[in-house]
């Protein structure tokens, strides 16, 4: 590993050793950090820092040169899709989740979030021949579900222990072991292993359980948004990847509508910008609906029927 960062020009073995010992063990990981990280992690000078990063950047050709429109479109439509394994949800999102945008899956408990995430964990093993791999499931609530995963996976062609290897499991309490999966652990990961996908379920739980109160809000903010700019990070550096995240609701009273209320996610301002996909869930009856909340071309408040079944998110 330290071999790699030591190919960099300004890199030598001493700060090889100090990138890995922070966690930073190759020239992809050093080239999405920023100087103040470096600074903070690995003790390295910002300005040091700063031309390090750079080299890593130019090594890897990871240019942020601008291509003109018409080229920027078909560089998109060469992106492979992710199916949900659902027709009605894959039409309503063009075709399945496209790869390096975060798609927010918003609801109350029992809408079907964590099912869907639990088929997306399955679906990204067979989708693609060529760039079909595992995922990381990171778990903030105690969801993930074993069983759940046996139980679809026949659906799809796979035996239950092989759907089972080829999802990782994070498990975190805290918002610092949540920081950490994200930015150190999932890039090992996704360096020595072809994850594909990345759920975090849910994605706001830990901050409102801990970060409490108006005087720690600014604080709770800057945290969920340092977390939400490293998903944006590791999907540009390492596409192709798909990014999922859950969401929990609030009820919010409706100014012009006395007594009426309405379902909103939480973490405000902050999920909002950084999700490029908002998708509302609830449960209407035996079947469950998923609705277009934002986003820079589905539809506004298009919807898509699904029922969840013994053998996983199915059309209705």
């Amino acid at each position: 590993m330290a071999s790699d960062l030591e190919e960099l020009r300004g890199i030598g073995k001493v700060t090889a050793t100090r990138l890995q010992d922070a966690g930073i063990t190759s020239a992809y990981h050093l080239a999405i950090m920023n100087p103040e990280e470096l600074e903070e992690m690995a003790g390295i000078d910002p300005v040091r820092a700063s031309r390090i990063i750079m080299e890593a950047r130019r090594v890897l050709k990871m240019t942020t040169e601008p291509v003109d429109a018409l080229e920027y479109e078909e560089i998109i439509k060469e992106n492979s899709r992710l199916a949900t394994g659902v027709t009605a949800i894959d039409e309503l999102l063009g075709g399945g989740l496209e790869p390096g945008a975060i798609y927010e899956l918003a609801g109350e408990y029992g809408a079907g979030k964590t099912q869907l995430c639990h088929q997306l964990s399955v679906t990204v093993q067979i989708f693609d021949e060529q760039l079909k791999g595992k995922a990381l499931y990171i778990d903030t609530e105690g969801t993930f579900s074993p069983q759940r995963i046996r139980a679809i996976a026949p659906r799809f062609g796979i035996k239950p222990e092989e759907a089972l290897k080829n999802i990782y499991v994070a498990r975190v309490e805290t918002v610092v072991a949540l920081e950490e999966a994200v930015r150190e652990a999932a890039p090992r990961l996704l360096e020595n292993d072809s994850i594909r996908l990345i759920v975090i379920d849910s994605v706001i739980a830990l901050y409102r359980a801990q970060f409490k109160g108006l005087e720690w809000l600014a604080r709770r903010q800057q945290r969920l948004n340092y977390v939400l700019d490293w998903l944006k990070r590791l999907g540009r550096a390492y596409s192709p990847l798909y990014l999922v995240i859950t969401n929990q609701v609030l009820t919010e009273m409706t100014p012009t509508k006395p007594g009426a209320a309405l379902r909103i996610p939480a973490g405000g301002n902050i999920i909002a910008h950084a999700s490029t996909h908002r998708l509302l869930l609830r449960k209407a009856g035996e079947k469950h609906i998923i609705k277009v909340l934002d986003s820079p071309y589905l539809p506004y408040k298009a919807e898509a029927e699904f029922k969840v079944t013994s053998e996983g998110v199915e059309d209705v």
